[in-house]
């Protein structure tokens, strides 16, 4: 008999993870791997923030803290909503998690119940449906299509709702896609929410600052009826370039939030307390540089983007936001070129031309795959012309 739960049966290994380790592995044997498979900035964490976990550090705040966030923390998140969302929370309201995989795993767990169901658009952030399965929930996949801008749509979700549904998702701009929601496109799932009056919203807003052309970010509860039934996410990995930190944080009704510390109380515990002193000063000090980095990943984008629109059989939409672009790669996938699959096509880049992405499977849409345009522009030209080559010498 094994050991292993049953629960765990249920989940598999994070693919983009997975990636990353194999890029690491390669390279570590001597090969000259590039990897864009991670979803983590390649700038630094900045000086100011730096210094101000070092001042914590030295003053001696290495203590344990309240579980679900300092103080300090929780006003800055407070500030922060009201300053950036126009959304006005109070700090009983707020939780704050190692990272927001984390504050997400506890919102799971916190409330669901066998047979719960959770509506999750595909492409998909790789980790959402196992943590819904590891909670004994159901997702509910629905696929949006390249033409529908990878966006779930009001018609969409309405005929995915059933009485089991408990919870939504919207990624905005989205991992994997880029895609960002307009103030339109949300008030038109909204308004198909707001009738069903158990279901509540989980807004991911990860990549709330990463956005190009003048696209204008909005989170479902700013300008919907439904920010008492909304958990709206945020962290400070992507913004501020703060990964390896482990900071996330939500905002949301107070029995959620209770709960949420509740489950983290018998799990982690607090978030590092010196995390936490140098998340106070990315929220409370200078923004500057965000918009600085905008700039750098949008010229990457940019680049990316006519790179694999000039390749036959490969065609890109251009994202709103975040830093990734989801290709399609169908035009390569026949009997001609022996790729049956988009995870083929991954493998045989890997293989061939040293080259790691991510099968767009892994994130529920077949026949695309994901790029991280999060590194150097130098790898990024080396990577575009490795795709090239590959492509071009496939038997078609």
């Amino acid at each position: 008999m094994s050991i292993i739960s049953d629960s765990l049966k249920r989940i598999k290994p994070s693919p983009t993870i997975a990636v990353t380790q194999k890029a690491r592995e390669l390279r570590a044997s001597g090969k000259d791997v590039i990897g864009l498979g991670a979803g983590e900035p390649d700038f630094d964490t900045p000086d100011n923030i730096k210094s101000a976990a070092i001042k914590a550090i030295k003053k001696g705040d290495t203590k344990y803290t309240a579980v679900d966030g300092t103080p300090a923390l929780k006003k800055a998140i407070v500030a922060k909503f009201k300053r950036e969302n126009k959304l006005n929370y109070s700090t009983d309201q707020i939780t704050v998690g190692t990272g927001g995989k984390q504050v997400l795993y506890n919102t799971f767990m916190a409330t669901l119940n066998k047979g719960d169901e959770v509506i999750i658009p595909a492409p998909f952030w790789v980790s959402y449906p196992d943590m819904v399965l590891l909670a004994g929930g159901k997702p509910k996949i629905v696929k949006c299509t390249e033409q529908e801008g990878f966006k779930l749509t009001a018609k969409k979700l309405k005929k995915a709702i059933s009485k089991k549904t408990k919870w939504v998702i919207i990624n905005s701009p989205s991992n994997p896609t880029g895609a960002g929601y307009s103030k339109k496109e949300l008030q038109d799932l909204a308004k198909v929410l707001i009738k069903h009056k158990k279901i509540q919203i989980l807004s991911d807003d990860i990549y709330e600052h990463v956005r190009y052309d003048n696209f204008n970010f909005f989170t479902i509860a700013q300008i919907s009826k439904l920010k008492d039934r909304t958990l709206t996410m945020n962290g400070v990995s992507k913004s501020y370039a703060m990964t390896g930190w482990r900071i996330g944080y939500a905002a949301g009704p107070r029995d959620i939030i209770k709960a949420i510390g509740k489950i983290q109380s018998q799990s982690t515990s607090n978030p590092s307390s010196i995390s936490q002193a140098a998340a106070v000063e990315a929220l409370n000090g200078k923004q500057g540089f965000i918009k600085t980095r905008s700039n750098a990943f949008k010229a990457r984008r940019n680049f990316v983007v006519k790179s694999l629109n000039s390749i036959d059989g490969i065609n890109c939409l251009t994202p709103n936001g975040a830093f990734y672009v989801f290709p399609s790669c169908k035009g390569l996938l026949n009997k001609k070129t022996k790729l049956k699959t988009d995870t083929n096509f991954v493998q045989k880049l890997l293989e061939k031309e040293n080259v790691a992405v991510v099968q767009g499977s892994a994130f529920g849409l077949e026949g695309y795959f994901r790029i991280s345009y999060a590194t150097s522009m130098q790898n990024l030209e080396k990577a575009m012309k490795r795709i090239k080559s590959f492509c071009e010498t496939l038997d078609r």
